[in-house]
């Protein structure tokens, strides 16, 4: 047969996806053991991710409001916040969630979240969940490795993310990836190569978590100091063999902070020739009305399972990606 014939076929076999509802049932337990209410929110929402670095998608609709222009969620996050501010408690969620143009062995612009929040917990005590819930699918993963930005750069690349001037970090960037990088920003250049040079080294011997990134790379989180007297985000990230996995955050609770910085991101979008995205307004007005302190993170469960199963791509793990949908 041809390809045009053969496509319907779903990505993943049908073993591989039984297999996959048996570990998604071991992550359901792992939260029920543990007195965390499972939530569903909404795909669809009237504010977008304003992120400079994720493109989101959209829809018109007809709604009570006449005829509006809805955002399909790059998370559930800020669901999941206004919830955790009507009192909700420790929460999580499977979801479904949508980043335009990300398809490759590791991503599909439709893709599920494991998304989880604990109010009055200190990012180390999220670390130590996501570990355990990691270790719940990979428990043959090897030891855990605390690991900062600033030294990954410092160790791989012989350069200071915070400090080095721009203008080298784009000439190793166009070095790296091969093309030219004179408009990419500090971001940019850090995010690519963060992705082709530093993280094909993370977790390769067991689980690597990484803190202590640059301001601008946490919209959500609150900051801090680190030992060198820099601003650093309250964010982690948490790799294996080589795969990012998890993107955990100190939840930033300030109305009034986060508007700013929404307010700033869609500057720099602006300025970049990138689309417009509408920020939140009901996500600042549940941090104006009180949500609680506490850590969240988001962990990429396609990936999980691709480990988990040793697939050397997350399509062998979906029912249907994007090509085939």
């Amino acid at each position: 047969m041809d390809g045009s014939v053969e496509d319907w076929l779903p990505s993943a076999t049908i073993e591989t996806l039984r297999e996959r509802a048996r570990l998604l049932g071991e992550v359901r337990r792992f939260f029920h053991a543990r007195d965390v209410l499972e939530v569903e929110t909404p795909v669809l929402g009237h504010g977008g991710s304003t992120e400079v670095q994720l493109d989101s998608l959209s829809t018109e609709a007809t709604t009570p409001g006449g005829r509006e222009r809805l955002w399909l969620q790059t998370s559930p996050e800020f669901h999941m916040k206004r919830l955790l501010a009507a009192g909700s408690g420790p929460i999580f969620q499977l979801a479904r969630a949508f980043r335009d143009g990300e398809i490759g062995t590791r991503h599909n612009i439709e893709f599920t979240l494991l998304e989880w929040y604990r109010p009055g917990w200190a990012l180390e005590s999220l670390i130590d969940e996501t570990e355990a819930l990691i270790r719940t699918l990979l428990p043959g993963a090897g030891p855990r490795r605390l690991s900062r930005y600033r030294e990954l750069f410092r160790d791989t690349l012989g350069v200071d993310p915070f400090t080095t001037a721009l203008t080298t970090l784009q000439r190793l960037a166009a070095e790296r990836s091969g093309a030219p990088m004179e408009d990419t920003d500090r971001d940019g250049c850090l995010d690519l190569l963060m992705s082709l040079v530093i993280e094909p080294q993370l977790g390769r011997d067991g689980i690597e978590v990484v803190i202590d990134y640059p301001p601008s790379q946490a919209a959500l989180a609150r900051h801090g100091v680190d030992a060198e007297g820099e601003r650093v985000a309250a964010r982690f990230e948490v790799y294996a063999d080589g795969l990012e996995l998890a993107n955990g955050y100190d939840e930033l609770i300030d109305a009034a902070e986060q508007a700013a910085r929404f307010a700033e991101d869609s500057r720099e979008r602006a300025r970049l020739g990138r689309p417009a995205v509408e920020s939140d307004r009901r996500l600042v007005a549940a941090l104006a009305a009180g949500m609680p302190e506490g850590s969240g993170v988001a962990l990429g469960i396609d990936r999980l399972i691709q480990l988990a199963l040793g697939r050397a791509s997350v399509a062998e793990v979906m029912a249907f990606t994007t090509p085939r949908c």
